[in-house]
């Protein structure tokens, strides 16, 4: 069955490049993943195609407007899981990646300007996701990360499925170091065990750096899965 993500965004142009590159474009091509994209503009009733209006109360900045919203996201599939892209919403992790690859269809909303009408936050998605915690121009780039996110964790979209179970916050450590040829780069040599064809010591080595590098750059992590 095909995966299917629908973007609703204000600038649909943002993602023409993007969904024409590497995984993305290859899972599209083999049907793994439908993804359409949807232009808010075109279902605001005005001839100025007006898609924001000034906050209630006054302040800085636009808000996105309700209207468009709720008819373009109601013209799609009903059972979808739809997800707003704000920074109230929970962090992305590698944990809710894979459960949104779980689900057989996505809606991911887009927000713009000073964000949305706190309607469609109320009564219109089931989610909302943030991806750090930084401000970014809009939806339109977080949006993208939780496409890669979950598009690379469907079955047969990656050619070695294996390489998912060693990946950093898989299981809440960061990946071993890696390396290839030249096995040695300007007298910085790759370390004997790799190249040994022990495959259990490999495998040790491997656990122990994953480990090592964990404690150092994320020790958040270890204290994460301690306390399980």
């Amino acid at each position: 069955m095909t995966f299917e993500i629908d973007v609703v965004t204000l600038f649909p142009h943002f993602f023409e490049s993007p969904l024409q590159e590497s995984i993305l474009k290859r899972a599209q091509k083999e049907g793994l993943v439908k993804i359409r994209v949807h232009n808010l503009r075109d279902y605001t009733h005005d001839r100025h195609k007006t898609a924001d209006d000034k906050p209630f109360g006054g302040g800085a900045g636009m808000l996105m407007k309700p209207e468009p919203i709720f008819e373009c996201v109601e013209a799609l599939s009903r059972k979808a899981w739809k997800i707003l892209l704000d920074p109230h919403g929970r962090p992305l992790t590698q944990k809710i990646a894979g459960e949104l690859a779980r689900k057989k269809h996505l809606v991911l909303i887009a927000g713009h300007y000073e964000g949305v009408d706190h309607r469609v936050r109320e009564h219109l998605t089931d989610d909302e996701i943030s991806v750090g915690d930084f401000v970014t121009m809009g939806g339109e780039a977080p949006a993208l990360c939780v496409m890669e996110a979950v598009i690379r964790l469907l079955p047969g979209v990656l050619g070695n499925e294996d390489s998912i179970k060693h990946e950093s916050f898989q299981h809440e450590h960061l990946e071993y170091p890696q390396y290839t040829r030249p096995r040695d780069f300007r007298g910085w040599k790759v370390p004997d065990v790799l190249v040994s064809g022990h495959h259990r010591e490999v495998e040790k080595w491997r656990k122990e750096m994953a480990g090592e590098m964990t404690r150092q750059a994320r020790p958040d992590l270890i204290k994460k899965r301690n306390k399980r």
